[in-house]
């Protein structure tokens, strides 16, 4: 009786955030190595689901790095990265786009319908208008990623248009150059924030291959619970947010600037991390708040 009593009290200790974000958007970036590990992927869309069916509205943004580097692999194309981005040649689009087309995007959405959610998967290039991406680095000399983009014009509508069918979209993180209607590639990150903020969302959730944003990156027990814009950018400053963290974390300042709630950064690797970290009083990853 007493362990029926515990599951109770999780119930219960949900049910204000249920209460709260029926009917929300979140937004939910999902990545890294959860993808490649069957028990994790399944946990994730599995959490996804029940916040599909205790109302909220889940929105997925998708990458599919490892799967990209595999292929790319195969066609003998070897791949760079600058500050964390995938540098994109002619050839490598061709094969990131058929990646996520033809692989990453229909097994998610299958894996969710087969959990008995709706969902319907979205190209991206129908949702992002997109500029090429430039920065110059350090020395000022300019950097060439390539084909790879910033969102531009976001076509919400056409999200809201399956949510309001209470469906889960799935969106690719591809975009169409607005100047030549190239197909280029976006990161999640960014693709994640810039759709979070044309909607309006309530939440945008980063799944990631740390336990959070950590004080010091050789102690995984320095999670950071709750940061303020002001010591993100101390923490950038000092280099304990660097790498591939960056663009989570630049993409998430910007979506707060633009009307986002709160942004939340979790270890994916984590049993249910999105039902912990959205459904429970502590939480199990790192929220940054304006």
């Amino acid at each position: 009786m007493k362990k029926l009593i515990q599951k109770a009290e999780v119930l219960i200790e949900a049910l204000p955030y249920i209460q709260k974000f029926r009917g929300q958007i979140v937004v939910v970036k999902f990545g890294g190595s959860a993808m490649e590990q069957r028990d994790r992927y399944d946990s994730i869309l599995q959490d996804i689901t029940f916040m599909e069916c205790a109302g909220m509205l889940p929105v997925i943004v998708h990458g599919g790095g490892k799967a990209i580097s595999r292929s790319l692999k195969k066609e003998g194309i070897k791949s760079k990265f600058v500050e964390g981005l995938r540098v994109t040649c002619e050839k490598s689009i061709k094969v990131i786009e058929q990646v996520f087309k033809s692989q990453v995007n229909p097994e998610i959405v299958d894996t969710l319908q087969k959990l008995g959610a709706r969902a319907e998967g979205v190209d991206g290039e129908k949702i992002f208008t997109v500029t090429k991406k430039r920065a110059q680095d350090a020395s000022g000399q300019a950097v060439d990623w390539g084909f790879v983009g910033e969102p531009g014009e976001v076509h919400a509508h056409k999200i809201m248009a399956l949510l309001n069918r209470e469906s889960i979209p799935v969106i690719t993180p591809l975009g169409t150059g607005e100047d030549d209607g190239q197909i280029h590639n976006i990161n999640a990150d960014t693709a994640a924030a810039a759709v979070a903020k044309a909607l309006q969302a309530r939440k945008l959730v980063f799944l990631s291959d740390v336990p959070a944003l950590l004080e010091d990156e050789s102690d995984p027990s320095s999670v950071i619970s709750t940061l303020k814009e002001p010591q993100v950018r101390k923490l950038i400053k000092r280099g304990v947010i660097s790498g591939g963290m960056l663009p989570k974390v630049n993409a998430a300042m910007e979506a707060l600037q633009a009307g986002v709630n709160k942004v939340h950064i979790i270890d994916g690797r984590l049993q249910h991390s999105l039902l912990l970290e959205i459904f429970t009083d502590q939480g199990v990853g790192t929220e940054i708040i304006k």
